[in-house]
């Protein structure tokens, strides 16, 4: 191949990988309202700088779509909630300000329908077990997975103490950081988030936490 034709064949590839990242920044936020199931080509063209067959010809199904939107919703989930946090020291510092940028994350509609993966969880629970589902579990169980890391370097650290149960601490933060979102986008409860901040500092506390680092 010739360098011109590389050329023209990497610009047309970057072209490509910056189309599809459009038309998911769209999708991503449809899907936070709408749901996965409410995807569909021809309402994404009305939406995005792409017409349905050009839709169709870069995800190929309808569940190609969807799952590329979960895989994307991941990408902006960590970018907004995770990589904040990892100037501050491993431990309860870093898990401290991973619950305050997921509580920005929710209040600030990173999403337009608050957690993008609240809303997936409440839309697909009950559903039979597919792919889409799957993606789904799996993005909630890896969010699960780091809080109780996060939580154990802080045991280790004799941060929070010996012998604390890291999935029950988790199951109490995920709870006022569900309940949150859930107030905020469905009750309109902007104080919701206060509460939540409040309800895992107390747990912190309990798990014996300095409030010197969460004051």
């Amino acid at each position: 191949m010739s360098v011109t034709a590389a050329t023209a064949t990497d610009g047309r590839r970057l072209r490509g990988d910056r189309t599809r990242r459009a038309v998911l920044d769209r999708a991503v936020q449809a899907a936070s309202v709408e749901g996965l199931e409410g995807l569909t080509f021809g309402t994404l063209a009305a939406v995005a700088p792409v017409n349905k067959s050009g839709i169709a010809g870069l995800f190929g199904s309808k569940e190609g779509l969807q799952l590329a939107v979960v895989a994307h919703a991941r990408e902006v989930f960590r970018a907004a909630v995770v990589l904040p946090a990892l100037d501050e020291d491993p431990g309860l510092a870093r898990l401290w300000r991973t619950v305050l940028a997921w509580l920005d994350y929710s209040r600030d509609r990173v999403f337009d329908g608050g957690c993008f993966f609240r809303a997936a969880a409440t839309e697909l629970d009950a559903r039979t077990p597919g792919p889409v589902r799957d993606a789904v579990v799996a993005a909630l169980r890896d969010w699960d997975a780091y809080l109780a890391r996060l939580v154990r370097e802080a045991v280790a650290r004799g941060e929070l103490a010996e012998g604390t149960d890291a999935d029950q601490l988790v199951f109490t933060i995920d709870a006022a950081l569900d309940r949150a979102d859930l107030a905020s986008v469905l009750l309109e409860d902007a104080a919701a988030y206060d509460r939540a901040a409040a309800a895992v500092r107390a747990a912190l506390a309990a798990a014996g936490g300095s409030g010197t680092t969460f004051g």
